[in-house]
């Protein structure tokens, strides 16, 4: 295996209620058709939160970009469940080093409607930290609409400092330093801005 395609040895899996599991692990190729319909999961909301107010349409060239992930430099997670049989895709979460500082990288975190509020998001974003500390990676951010408060106080619960984002009002940066062990590991009670 090249260090471009998904480390496999980092799948793992959650037990759920009633006999079912969540796994988490690296997105690939062939999930195109899961992110599809992880795309259609999501409210109006959610995609505006997703996508920072902008519309959205999954071209061909989008979901190129979205499921073929150069894993030597960028990393993105799926969490699944499988229903009746069928391997549902319950969000994704991802990173990208930044092209002007590659010890930093941008994340993002999806979760469909039905699984917002449950502990998905979490879940994603603490294993991305991970994933990222592990690959040596220094800082993580990610840019959010000012009114996504879920986003924010999600970031906070898991050591992010919301700073003011430099290109305006209606969106804040969330930031963590992984050498900052102390905030990554207790957390921050609230939101800076």
């Amino acid at each position: 295996m090249s260090d471009r395609q998904a480390p496999s040895h980092i799948t793992r899996s959650w037990p759920l209620l009633h006999a079912h599991s969540l796994t988490v692990r690296p997105l690939r190729p062939e999930d195109r058709g899961l992110i599809v319909r992880l795309g259609q999961a999501l409210s109006v909301d959610s995609r505006y939160n997703r996508f920072l107010g902008g519309g959205i349409v999954f071209t061909r060239e989008l979901l190129d970009r979205l499921v073929n992930i150069d894993y030597s430099r960028d990393f993105a997670l799926i969490a699944t469940v499988v229903l009746e049989g069928i391997e549902t895709p319950v969000g994704v979460a991802r990173w990208a080093r930044l092209p002007d500082d590659a010890s930093a990288v941008e994340f993002a975190v999806t979760v469909a409607d039905a699984w917002q509020r449950c502990g998905v998001g979490r879940l994603l974003l603490t294993r991305l930290i991970e994933l990222a500390r592990d690959a040596g990676v220094a800082r993580i951010i990610g840019e959010v609409l000012a009114t996504n408060t879920a986003m924010i106080a999600l970031g906070a619960r898991v050591g992010f400092r919301t700073q003011r984002h430099p290109e305006g009002a209606t969106h804040r940066r969330l930031v963590m330093d992984l050498n900052d062990q102390a905030r990554a590991f207790i957390g921050t009670p609230d939101a800076e801005v």
